[in-house]
């Protein structure tokens, strides 16, 4: 699927211009992913459900506030941020990755799509400074270790409904992991918001903090 209707059936509320940005996700990544491979070739074609989409059932379990602040975890190409951050212009999102190429396609994406609300990265989680709302991630490494990388970035006072943490992009059978973890989560199953065959085992992992 090279065209966005998806996104807009599952959020119907989009402005012209957000419809527009998502519009032009496509010819952006398809362009970046022909100099710089952030996404298999074979998967390119399913852009829009596999990688936009996916990102976008963070937005199915809470909406981000004007002003708060993202912190996006191994964002790789720009996933989960770049589509969130077309979703909530009016927050800040900080994509970061330690390989250099990927946050290079980040910010020409982001460049290409106009966002002002978005500043990509080279660091590694563990040398990040100043602390955010939430962190969101997609499937970097197991839960554990992953905690142990952001649970002190995250500010104390909360201004949404979720209280501050983590949401977590991830798929198959957690059970052993979140055990692993040993602390108090919510699991919520994209397949509750989205109808496609690709969802079936996808989960939104929210950690409070």
């Amino acid at each position: 699927m090279k065209t966005p209707e998806i996104i807009f059936q599952y959020f119907p509320d989009l402005s012209a211009h957000q419809q527009d940005q998502f519009s032009k996700l496509y010819s952006l990544y398809e362009d970046w992913n022909s100099k710089i491979n952030v996404i298999s070739r074979k998967d390119i074609e399913n852009l829009y459900i596999n990688h936009v989409l996916h990102s976008l059932g963070i937005a199915k379990v809470t909406s981000f506030k004007p002003g708060a602040k993202i912190l996006d975890v191994g964002t790789g190409g720009g996933f989960p941020g770049i589509p969130l951050a077309i979703l909530f212009p009016e927050t800040h999102f900080h994509l970061v990755d330690s390989i250099g190429k990927k946050i290079t396609v980040v910010n020409n994406v982001a460049e290409g799509l106009g966002l002002k609300n978005v500043k990509g990265e080279q660091i590694r989680a563990e040398q990040i400074k100043g602390e955010y709302d939430f962190v969101v991630s997609r499937a970097v490494t197991r839960f554990k270790e992953f905690y142990s990388w952001v649970d002190r970035k995250v500010k104390k006072k909360s201004i949404h409904e979720l209280y501050n943490g983590i949401l977590y992009l991830k798929g198959g059978d957690l059970t052993e992991e979140l055990a692993e973890l040993r602390q108090p989560h919510q699991i919520f199953d994209l397949t509750d918001y989205f109808k496609e065959d690709f969802f079936e085992t996808k989960k939104v992992v929210y950690v409070p903090l």
